[in-house]
C-alpha cells in the first residue's frame, strides 16, 4: 500500500477546448462531483470508469491515470 494514483483529467480537459467537468461526467455515465472528486484525488475510478475517461480524450488509460509509489520504497 502507501501508493496513490496521479490524473491528468483536468489538464486534458482543457487541452479538448475546455470541455466542463459537467459535460465529461455525461459522456461517462458519472456526476459532475464524480469528476470533480477524481481530479483532486480525492476518488479513483473504476477501471471501466477509467477507461471510458481515457476513450473521451482519445488517449491510452496510462496516459490519464498513474500510479505513484511511495518514496523510497
Amino acid at each position: 500500500m502507501g501508493e496513490e494514483i496521479r490524473n491528468e483529467v483536468r489538464t486534458l480537459r482543457f487541452l479538448r477546448g475546455e470541455m466542463t467537468q459537467e459535460d465529461l461526467g455525461r459522456r461517462v455515465g458519472v456526476s459532475r462531483q464524480t469528476i470533480i472528486a477524481i481530479e483532486k484525488g480525492k476518488y479513483n475510478p473504476s477501471v471501466a470508469l477509467a477507461l471510458r475517461i481515457a476513450r473521451v480524450f482519445g488517449v491510452p488509460v496510462e496516459q490519464v491515470f498513474s500510479l505513484v509509489g511511495e518514496s523510497g520504497a
